[in-house]
């Protein structure tokens, strides 16, 4: 089922250019469509909403053009439909009715998440230098975020916690959480019961990109935000891609990856339920073990044999390990860290004897696991560390979301005259330089003679 390929300086290198293209581009098509759905919600508000709705969360199959023409072909004064926002005490009852394990872990986790994100916290900072300068940094919170929670074949009550609570500890005025109905028509409670944990303000059932395109804009009754963070599917993914610059985004997630680094001394039992855990996720996860012993590497092999089978989501598992699953045996550890860093997995387990070691050699991973304890599901739920990361190779230049994500930064100058004296020479000489006479202008204004007079 899973191939075992030993490093020749070929065929690995086939295999993680094949792992980083099968995500692939957008589909036109997906584009085309999520732009109409996007210029269809700008214009028409909570009627495309409505419209939009119906036609994907309650499946009703018809053609999405024929949607958008007749969303558009509503007569202005159309009656609105009635608001999707789900009231407070929903969240309120699904937390006191909520399964006490689960709400149990839920909240143990919270406190892992806020104590964790709380080290991330930024300072404001004011310098005073030579001749009354002030230089400074303001840091100031987004005023409204939205939060995106997918409603599909998964969910993710742990993604309310690690998108909603750095934004809490960073001061967001305002958290918009969007999810998409279920088959019976509501909410799913436990994500329900999270955003009452985490402190979401609203819940709106809706989803999409008729849900992104709601909170990017506005419409009558859902509040336009700032930023929009959270998982979805492509039309969800291109949504936020398109809708980059209208407002701020997390970043753009592809499918899921593990990468696990390997020795002599790790579990292939261990090794097998990791890349599962992983595969899992979705038919385009990717799972790959490098390891430096060719028997564990086989024994993992056959471990994965006989705990797929086992799982609930085994035909979605089979599927991302045939297709994007592999093991690995490298020459040596060196041979396999070089890899990892060439890949830059999302997810990178260390699972050798000298894990913490090791850990001054990763330049590229969105989480790091280390150690034979420390499987990359403890991070997803619990240990504290946020598991919204960077995919596909992104990790080379994007970071796991954090506090950073929720705040912006607002600089200040205050010059005096004599400082400004001092620095006039050089500010007039690049002004002229790059031909901006006015710049220049600016400051000569201020040591005229009629400025002396």
């Amino acid at each position: 089922m899973v191939p075992i390929i030993l490093c020749d300086g070929v065929k690995e290198k086939a295999l993680f250019a094949a792992l980083k293209e099968r995500s692939g581009a957008v589909d036109a098509n997906i584009t085309a469509a999520v732009s109409e759905i996007l210029a269809t919600v700008r214009e028409r508000g909570d009627l495309a909403v409505q419209a939009f709705t119906e036609h994907f969360d309650m499946q009703q199959r018809r053609d999405t053009l024929n949607v958008i023409a007749a969303v558009r072909a509503m007569p202005q004064g159309a009656a609105l439909p009635p608001s999707r926002e789900i009231p407070r005490a929903a969240l309120e009852l699904a937390a006191a009715q909520c399964d006490a394990e689960i709400l149990k872990a839920m909240q143990a986790a919270s406190e892992n998440i806020r104590r964790f994100h709380a080290r991330q916290l930024r300072q404001s900072m004011i310098v005073h230098e030579a001749d009354g300068v002030v230089l400074g940094q303001r840091i100031r919170p987004l005023k409204r975020v939205g939060v995106y929670v997918p409603g599909g074949t998964a969910l993710y009550p742990s993604s309310v916690l690690m998108n909603v609570l750095p934004a809490k500890i960073a001061g967001v005025e305002e958290i918009i959480m969007a999810t998409p109905a279920q088959p019976g028509g509501g909410a799913d409670q436990n994500i329900l019961a999270a955003a009452q944990i985490a402190g979401v303000d609203r819940v709106f059932l809706v989803g999409g990109a008729q849900g992104i395109a709601a909170l990017a804009y506005g419409t009558e009754t859902i509040p336009q935000v700032d930023k929009l963070v959270g998982p979805g599917n492509i039309f969800v993914a291109t949504a936020k891609k398109l809708l980059y610059g209208t407002v701020d985004i997390d970043m753009i997630a592809g499918p899921s990856e593990i990468l696990i680094v390997a020795d002599g001394t790790a579990s292939p039992r261990y090794l097998a339920a990791d890349l599962l855990s992983q595969a899992e996720h979705d038919k385009l996860a990717s799972a790959v073990l490098l390891c430096t012993s060719e028997a564990v590497a086989a024994a993992t092999a056959r471990e994965l044999e006989s705990q797929l089978p086992l799982l609930p989501r085994r035909e979605i598992a089979a599927e991302a390990l045939q297709n994007y699953g592999a093991i690995l045996v490298c020459e040596s550890m060196e041979q396999a860290i070089g890899y990892a860093n060439a890949f830059a997995p999302e997810h990178l387990e260390l699972c050798t004897a000298d894990a913490m070691e090791l850990l001054g050699a990763v330049e590229n991973a969105g989480s790091v696991f280390l150690g034979h304890y420390t499987p990359e599901s403890v991070g997803d739920y619990y240990a504290g560390p946020n598991h919204v990361l960077p995919t596909g190779g992104t990790p080379r230049f994007f970071s796991p979301l954090s506090v950073d994500d929720f705040i912006k930064k607002l600089q200040f100058i205050s010059y005096t005259r004599p400082a400004l004296a001092k620095a006039r020479g050089a500010v007039v000489t690049l002004a002229e330089a790059e031909g901006l006479r006015a710049h220049a202008n600016a400051v000569r204004a201020r040591f005229s003679a009629k400025d002396e007079s």
